[in-house]
């Protein structure tokens, strides 16, 4: 199995760093050359059906209408958290990825790459994706509009980064996405406690995962700051994060109907949260909620066979971020040891039906006929970042 391990993650290695860590995106129809060349681009129903024709289409056009590639904030932070962690191998003696002084190079090289590549226009650091991106016909967030999600994502690598580096522009631009959190996003009350907006747009604040994420920033920033403010006001989010979770342990997406789904990588950005809220101020008092939930997670997302689920009540469609997520809540939630035979066999099937003859995984699977584009960011920073932490794991036991 190990050598199984080392040889899928070493093909998506090269095949990431040979492409220079940029590539498309499933939601990236919008950066097409043609379009913006159109009145087309001002009709929200027309941008809405273009994105989704880019997402759905089994066939690529995105050479034909000119869609670059391009680096993406939270996959470059996916995979800077990725290298940190094969740097903590490297100190272990496990070169088999590279050399510590190789792996260190990397992660200065992408570490200033994110810095580079953060909004400077809100009260702290804070990243957003390099697209316009219609969300249904109510919302278009411009280039580069930060989000909670992407964010979260860039200070945890950047954290990450400073514990190797040391490097005090690191941990001080970590530091002050508080800001960003604290000021720019939108809060709205939901019983005992809040939900954080996902952007600072107006109108999508019914997330529960963004809400929970958010938290899990400001937990991590009170390790290193002290500041009571990020504790309790992570602590309200919390709150509201494990009162909106379903008496079987699962969470809906979100707070409106349409948003009333229980998926499998949602479920498990929660669990990840909020046990990193527990692990980074010392709160136990949600232990309850971490455990149910996870039971939930482990019980229902998971065939016999390793098939990972998307939805609790069906499979398809299959998304990468099912099988990825998974590595990474066994590390953060504690429960790899008692899931080992769990995680090789989603792995044997993740490996078998979803890593391409060149390296890369791929995005979804549907009953029909399934798209095998490169998403560098959807797809390869997501799993380069999984597997790193099922490669400490599996090298710990």
């Amino acid at each position: 199995m190990q050598s199984k391990i080392t040889k899928s993650f070493n093909f998506l290695k090269s095949y990431c760093e040979a492409e220079n860590f940029a590539g498309w995106d499933p939601y990236d129809g919008l950066n097409s050359k043609l379009f913006k060349a159109t009145p087309l681009k001002h009709w929200d129903l027309a941008r809405l059906a273009w994105i989704q024709g880019f997402k759905r289409s089994p066939i690529n056009f995105r050479k034909l209408l000119l869609v670059p590639k391009q680096h993406n904030a939270k996959g470059i932070g996916l995979f800077l958290n990725g290298y940190c962690n094969l740097y903590i191998l490297a100190e272990k003696g496990d070169t088999r990825f590279g050399a510590k002084d190789a792996i260190y190079s990397r992660i200065e090289e992408l570490a200033d790459l994110l810095l580079e590549m953060q909004n400077k226009d809100y009260s702290g650091a804070c990243w957003g994706y390099n697209f316009d991106w219609q969300a249904r016909r109510l919302f278009l967030f411009p280039a580069h509009t930060p989000t909670v999600v992407a964010t979260s994502f860039c200070v945890t690598a950047l954290l990450s980064a400073y514990e190797i580096t040391k490097n005090k522009n690191y941990l001080n631009t970590a530091l002050s996405a508080g800001n960003f959190i604290l000021k720019d996003l939108n809060r709205t009350d939901y019983k005992s406690g809040f939900l954080f907006s996902y952007s600072p747009l107006n109108g999508n604040n019914t997330v529960f995962n963004a809400s929970l994420l958010g938290a899990k920033v400001l937990s991590q920033l009170y390790s290193y700051n002290q500041n009571e403010l990020y504790k309790q006001t992570a602590t309200s989010a919390i709150k509201a994060g494990v009162e909106s979770q379903n008496n079987d342990g699962s969470w809906v997406y979100g707070m409106l109907p349409v948003q009333d789904w229980i998926d499998s990588f949602h479920t498990g950005y929660n669990l990840d949260a909020i046990q990193t809220y527990q692990d980074k101020t010392g709160d136990t008092q949600f232990q309850e909620n971490i455990e149910k939930g996870f039971n939930y997670y482990i019980e229902n997302f998971f065939l016999e066979d390793g098939t990972p689920k998307y939805y609790h009540n069906k499979t398809y469609p299959i998304d990468i971020h099912c099988p990825g997520q998974l590595f990474v809540n066994l590390s953060v939630n504690k429960q790899f040891k008692e899931n080992k035979d769990l995680v090789h066999s989603v792995f044997n099937w993740v490996t078998e039906n979803m890593q391409d003859s060149k390296g890369y995984f791929y995005y979804q699977l549907k009953k029909g006929m399934s798209s095998k584009v490169s998403y560098m960011r959807w797809s390869n920073a997501f799993m380069f970042n999984a597997l790193s932490y099922l490669l400490l794991e599996d090298h710990d036991l």
